[in-house]
């Protein structure tokens, strides 16, 4: 009798379904709920479907604007089209929103100094200077595009000034 005990424990062992598998599975699940929740939250927003933001194009935000508009215009910049480059950032300050201007204006601070307008570089990076926030890597860039302008019309010792200032605020921006 115990052997026949001892077969059919055996044999229920065998169609146990092993740990591992249901973990595996358990896994699986919780990476389906997971994924169907993204998707319904992506469709109705995570308040609910009153609160679904309309993102046609004719309606979006002006922080999506300017974010698309600066970005297209960084991407000018860094294809030499500096003209186009200017008038996509002027277009973003356009959107007037608020977060975003020290960042569109550091970046319109070496614009303008590439375009050879090197006393609206130089206001252009005050703004970016003078903003509230914890913003050194912006503040870094807004003062090494000022030393670049200042440099540009003779006035080595606030160029200086402002190189030091750039790299004390991030040590890769060395003066030239």
């Amino acid at each position: 009798m115990s052997r026949k005990k001892n077969a059919q424990s055996e044999e229920k062992i065998k169609r146990r379904i092993p740990r591992a598998y249901i973990l595996a599975i358990g896994i699986v699940l919780v990476i389906c709920i997971a994924i169907i929740a993204g998707l319904v939250l992506t469709k109705q927003g995570p308040w609910g479907p009153e609160a679904t933001v309309n993102t046609s194009a004719n309606e979006t935000s002006p922080f999506t604007s300017a974010g698309a508009l600066y970005s297209k215009s960084v991407d000018l910049a860094n294809a030499g089209n500096y003209q186009d480059a200017l008038s996509d950032a002027d277009a973003a300050l356009a959107e007037n929103v608020s977060s975003l201007t020290p960042l569109i204006q550091s970046n319109r601070a070496g614009i303008l100094v590439e375009l050879g307008r090197y006393n609206e570089a130089i206001d252009a990076a005050d703004v970016a200077i003078n903003a509230p926030g914890n913003l050194t890597t912006l503040r870094a860039i807004a003062y090494y595009n000022k030393a670049n302008a200042l440099n540009a019309l003779g006035r080595s010792a606030e160029a200086d000034a402002a190189y030091a200032n750039a790299s004390a605020l991030d040590s890769t921006l060395k003066h030239p």
